[in-house]
């Protein structure tokens, strides 16, 4: 379960008493993500999401995050809103960490994505970029390539204990990437963490977008590879060409990509596959002890990683250019 940080009982109602949701009736952990501990809060008001944002995310991030949420859901995006506490105050204090109260979204995350899934998803990825195309705001992504060398380093030789020579592998895919990353692509709020568990379906429709901790100012067909990765591999790592096709004719139905997004996509997807890779790598080795949260499979994206090595033109992911 992704909860780092316990709450006490008198400390929860303390805080909720800060806001117009009535009393508390009963609260608990939620299991996915990693990053934040998150709580399920039922009150007299409904239903809301309570996070604690932990050591990764940056306090002085947190305002970008939740003033994008606001603006997304002006412009009808279905996503969670900040509640604002009687101060005004959309950020609080809880158990000694930032703390916020979202509304609830209903809806179900699928586990086993179809293609219908994946263009309604491409449809609101879409979606989400035109709609934040006017927020104010910028935040630069930090693991986009400066960061990610940083991060190997803190990993180093211990990444062979995991998969041998992937230290060298790694740091190979560094150098390339380094020296063949686009630049002057179109550019805006992405969501940069778009796996299944943070889009919500009813009734095989989309219905909503969470988690919006990784957002950022990036390429948006950077937010279409990482994609690519998170929805069109099948559990035996091989890559779904009907899905991916299914995605980019959604997004494209919606935000038309340029010449220059396609030619830019398989080495896009090769970078997030690496991101996802060195992300999980470092949790891997360096999950906090006592965290009731399982790491996830850093070799899931060193697959994908190799997948997109042989891929380079946008043919391999069911178009026809």
């Amino acid at each position: 379960m992704a909860v780092y940080t316990d709450v006490a009982d008198d400390e929860l109602a303390a805080f909720i008493a800060g806001y117009d949701i009535g009393q508390l009736l009963s609260f608990k952990g939620i299991a996915e993500g990693v990053e934040n501990s998150n709580f399920l809060l039922h009150t007299e008001g409904g239903y809301f999401i309570l996070t604690l944002y932990e050591k990764r995310v940056d306090p002085n991030d947190l305002p970008f995050f939740l003033n994008l949420m606001q603006h997304l859901a002006a412009k009808e995006i279905s996503c969670p809103t900040p509640v604002a506490a009687r101060d005004g105050k959309l950020l609080g204090t809880l158990a000694g960490r930032p703390a916020a109260i979202v509304t609830f979204l209903d809806g179900m995350w699928v586990k086993r994505p179809r293609p219908e899934h994946c263009e309604g998803l491409g449809a609101g990825m879409a979606a989400l970029h035109l709609a934040g195309s006017d927020f104010d705001m910028v935040r630069p992504n930090a693991l986009s390539v400066p960061g990610w060398r940083p991060l190997f380093e803190q990993c180093g030789e211990r990444s062979d204990t995991v998969v041998a020579g992937l230290s060298a592998e790694i740091e190979k895919e560094l150098a390339f990437l380094e020296g063949a990353w686009p630049s002057d692509l179109p550019t805006g709020v992405i969501h940069a963490d778009l796996f299944p568990d943070n889009v919500f379906f009813l009734a095989d429709k989309l219905s909503g977008l969470i988690d919006f901790y990784f957002a950022c100012t990036d390429a948006f067909v950077y937010d279409v590879a990482i994609c690519l990765n998170a929805w069109c591999f099948e559990p035996d790592g091989s890559f779904n060409v009907t899905k991916a096709r299914a995605l980019l004719n959604g997004y494209t139905r919606v935000r038309p990509l340029s010449d220059a997004e396609y030619d830019a996509l398989p080495i896009l997807a090769r970078g997030s596959a690496l991101r996802f890779l060195l992300t999980r790598l470092y949790d891997w080795l360096s999950v906090p002890e006592g965290a009731l949260v399982t790491p996830k499979d850093p070799v899931e994206y060193l697959k994908k990683l190799r997948f997109h090595q042989g891929v380079h033109t946008v043919q391999a992911y069911g178009l026809d250019r």
